[in-house]
């Protein structure tokens, strides 16, 4: 595999043929496996070379590690709430449906599709979304770290061709093989989808009703428990240490730790366990089992505890009790997006005016507050924007 990436680097033509090469081989595995010599040949039409975008995004992953309060601002906005407020006012005669049917909250899976897709919106982003066979050609031929995963997943989704739930030119996903509204892998897609609309298809790239329900059955069929919350924001009283691993909440109760907003706890013999993202300085929770069920879809504190908190805000419940420790004060999301409109008319900042925070805007942010003689800490703070529009 060495050999490859270093054919790869060295020069387009030869990597084009060995890339051309493994696509011609692997189509006796494909057929191996149920699929068509002509689904295949479909699948791969016009593709002659590995994509770059792909092997530049696995081999460079991002270093920087964000803190707990970027994590949850660029994911819990005024935008995205009222989106999905909006959303479920929309979809309201399907997800009566889907609730109906699997138990799971319309609030969760609202908040699943923000979080994967931005409501979809990410579907229609080419800089986003890119051919699947390409880009799981790529890695299996090219990434030896994920060769393994991206050969099975490439059957799965040629498996999912030939089934006749998507055409060959609308298989479509992010650059390590997600799929459609809710960001599916292949073999979670042949685990999990569903044909909520009854068109015979199991489409979560074109069919919202059917990537929710998809979502929905993941979490069903992972133990979500039907009507019950994910956790609860707690108060811890201070100078003692907590127990490891779960425990009921009325025995948490015993020890002094109670609801951040003054309730008891409805369920008393609910076992949960407590997480502090970002330490005992910040917000705590008592998590309880579905919390642990969202994170079959996304094996991260982080991921569920974010889905968690918007599903309640976009069901009307107010944020947090305690905040994040952020080190500045924090910009609405309007805010934010006029700081980036800013940066970006001094020449700062090229990407995309949408509240979030990534490194592109962190970078651009240094750069400003350089030129300006502040400390470079890329924070998107109510001191940076009140520099820029003095400028």
């Amino acid at each position: 595999m060495a050999a490859v990436l270093v054919a790869f680097t060295a020069g387009p033509a030869l990597a084009d043929a060995g890339f051309q090469r493994w696509v011609a081989e692997f189509r006796n595995v494909a057929i191996q496996n149920g699929i068509s010599g002509a689904t295949y040949d479909r699948a791969f039409s016009g593709i002659t070379a590995p994509d770059p975008e792909v092997l530049e995004k696995a081999r460079y992953q991002p270093e920087f590690r964000s803190e707990a309060w970027e994590y949850f601002d660029n994911r819990l906005q005024e935008r995205t709430i009222r989106t999905g407020q909006q959303l479920a006012r929309q979809w309201k005669p399907w997800l009566d449906r889907i609730e109906s049917q699997f138990g799971v909250s319309r609030h969760i899976l609202l908040a699943i599709w923000s979080i994967e897709s931005n409501y979809g919106e990410a579907l229609k982003n080419d800089r986003v979304m890119r051919s699947l066979p390409r880009s799981l050609a790529t890695l299996a031929y090219a990434d030896s770290r994920r060769a393994k995963f991206a050969r099975s997943q490439l059957i799965a989704a040629l498996q999912i061709v030939e089934r006749g739930d998507i055409s060959a030119n609308q298989l479509t996903s992010s650059w390590a093989g997600a799929m459609g509204h809710t960001q599916f892998i292949p073999t979670s897609y042949q685990a999990y989808a569903v044909d909520m609309d009854g068109d015979g298809r199991r489409d979560i790239w074109n069919s919202v009703p059917d990537a929710l329900a998809t979502a929905a059955n993941l979490l069903r069929k992972n133990g979500w428990q039907s009507g019950e919350t994910w956790g609860y924001e707690v108060v811890l009283p201070g100078g003692r240490k907590f127990p490891a691993g779960t425990m009921s909440l009325s025995r948490w109760a015993g020890i002094g730790v109670v609801r951040a907003n003054g309730k008891p706890f409805p369920r008393p013999s609910d076992n949960a366990e407590l997480k502090v993202p970002d330490g005992r300085a910040g917000p705590a929770f008592l998590m309880t089992k579905n919390f642990f069920v969202i994170k079959r879809y996304n094996n991260s504190d982080k991921y569920a505890l974010a889905v968690g908190l918007l599903a309640d805000q976009i069901a009307g419940y107010s944020g947090l009790v305690r905040d994040w420790n952020r080190p500045f004060e924090r910009l609405s999301g309007e805010e934010t997006e006029e700081l980036q409109k800013r940066l970006g008319a001094l020449g700062y900042y090229e990407g995309p005016i949408d509240g979030k925070i990534g490194s592109g805007s962190r970078s651009a942010i240094k750069a400003f507050q350089e030129r300006m003689g502040l400390a470079q800490d890329g924070h998107p703070s109510k001191e940076v924007l009140k520099r820029l529009r003095g400028r």
